[in-house]
């Protein structure tokens, strides 16, 4: 006699996954605000005309939260788990790319929800 295999639906599946970040650990999700997908970098990297940049207005490390302002006035809040706002506190320059969700710290790029 076989074990019968318990199958589990997609939704269930992802209602129980918690993204890793939320308890201290490296990101498991690439949702918006969380790892960098390779496929996200390099498709932000494939289009260098749509790369904008900004100084961080304010980084709060404990939230994740983060406002920058373009050189043109602009302002984006973002929000990142992976520790952007510990990278970008509230002075430095960065670039963003909005269309896709990336922000650069130098040579560091992370994954941002950009609202």
């Amino acid at each position: 006699m076989s074990t019968p295999l318990n199958h589990l639906s997609p939704l269930s599946v992802r209602e129980r996954s918690a993204c890793m970040c939320r308890h201290g650990f490296a990101c498991s999700s690439f949702a918006a605000g969380h790892a960098l997908h390779l496929i996200q970098a390099r498709i932000a990297s494939a289009t260098p005309a749509e790369w904008t940049d900004a100084i961080v207005e304010h980084a709060d490390a404990m939230s994740g939260d983060l406002i920058v302002r373009t050189l043109d006035g602009t302002a984006h809040a973002l929000w990142n788990g992976a520790g952007a706002p510990l990278e970008a506190p509230a002075g430095t320059p960065i670039a963003l790319h909005v269309r896709y969700g990336v922000l650069a710290v130098g040579r560091t790029q992370f994954n941002v929800a950009v609202s």
